[in-house]
């Protein structure tokens, strides 16, 4: 079995804090490969009745003192949140990790949040240390089939696996936690946002194409939100007379499915660098486990692709291209006369070893994918 090492390092260093941790992502993200790889884990499958019957069993935690447990698809049990508050609180050497396709606020079955009781743990497609686990070195390929394993690894493409994971993420994750009714709208939606991933979001736009009200398309977007299926990126803004403040951008969630909506057969050089901006801002959600993240852009036009709030008073800019020759710094420029402080990170595809470009008094870290963690963290 190949082991996802990023992912396995991240898990045995959350439960050298907590007991539970909550491990959430998309349909077929590889939650359940990665679970069953953590070595020792007692791995249980709340899909089957006769798992459930067991782990909602009065005596599961007393039979299980003190081992490493795997809960999968957990809210597939009738009070989920009741054993994983019993084991914070009454089993602290008992180590749970319990999975879900939403974020654990999003389940109606979740009676509690367990705030201050477990970590969560973001799975998102497959990142740049994945690639290398699993000795895949052609990007292009990441980019068209996605970062889904099962799409990833698979001997030919399918158009017809990203249709039918879509309808079985209506089936079961939205109807089974949201109990929507309009599946065409729904599903249109998701079918706009995806095509225009990367775009400024307006409501009443997306709300008419939708044949629904403004009120139900921020519904639709905050359940998106909610199973991972999109990222909302805001705008940095602190001048609202010269900078944008209130347009969101709506990011997809992988780039396969990008491309599937988009009805790409095979990319063309011009999508290389579309992609790559979606692979480096899944680098950002993996490696930092972090929404709050931020893009820039004046009235004027001028923009920076991403913007970390590791500091509020030194923001640190992330452009993205995929190939250096095609960097202009004049953005980043126009950006550090309003905000002087803070480093610049350009992340390209063809570096092989950091190194720095000097603009006047503007310096900006190259940087590929393998080096993202270790210069920007």
């Amino acid at each position: 079995m190949v082991k996802r090492t990023f992912w396995l390092k991240v898990i045995e260093n959350l439960f050298r804090k907590r007991n539970i941790i909550w491990l959430h992502g998309v349909r077929r993200v590889g939650k359940t490969f990665l679970c069953r790889s953590i070595a020792g884990v007692k791995y249980f499958d709340c899909e089957l009745p006769s798992v459930r019957r067991e782990v909602e069993d009065a005596a599961f935690l007393d039979n299980y003192k003190n081992s490493l447990i795997a809960l999968d698809e957990i809210h597939r049990l009738k009070n989920p949140s009741e054993i994983l508050k019993i084991a914070a609180d009454y089993y602290p050497k008992t180590k749970i990790i319990a999975t879900g396709s939403s974020t654990f606020q999003s389940s109606r079955r979740f009676r509690d949040t367990l705030a201050g009781r477990k970590y969560d743990l973001w799975l998102t497609p497959m990142i740049h240390q994945d690639l290398i686990d699993f000795k895949i070195s052609n990007l292009k390929s990441r980019f068209h089939r996605g970062g889904l394993p099962p799409f990833l690894l698979s001997k030919e493409y399918s158009e017809k696996d990203f249709s039918e994971w879509l309808d079985s993420f209506w089936a079961k994750d939205i109807q089974e936690l949201f109990h929507l009714e309009k599946r065409y709208s729904f599903l249109k939606f998701i079918e706009l946002l995806l095509g225009n991933s990367g775009g400024i979001f307006e409501a009443t736009h997306y709300a008419q194409l939708c044949e629904v009200s403004r009120p139900t398309i921020m519904s639709y977007r905050t359940i998106l939100e909610l199973t991972t299926l999109i990222t909302v990126i805001r705008p940095f803004a602190r001048n609202k007379t010269r900078e944008i403040v209130a347009a969101p951008k709506i990011y997809g969630f992988d780039t396969g499915f990008i491309s599937f909506i988009k009805g790409w057969d095979t990319l063309r050089p011009d999508d290389y660098g579309y992609l790559w901006e979606h692979l480096v801002l899944n680098e950002l959600k993996g490696g930092f486990q972090t929404k709050k993240i931020y893009y820039w852009r004046d009235k004027f036009g001028h923009e920076v692709d991403f913007v970390i709030l590791k500091n509020p008073d030194s923001p640190t800019t992330i452009e993205c291209k995929w190939r250096s020759e095609h960097f202009d710094p004049r953005n980043l420029q126009i950006f550090r006369k309003v905000y002087p402080r803070g480093k610049n990170f350009l992340i390209v595809q063809d570096c092989q070893k950091p190194y720095s470009l000097t603009f006047g008094k503007l310096k900006v870290e190259v940087i590929g994918l393998a080096d993202l963690f270790n210069q920007i963290g």
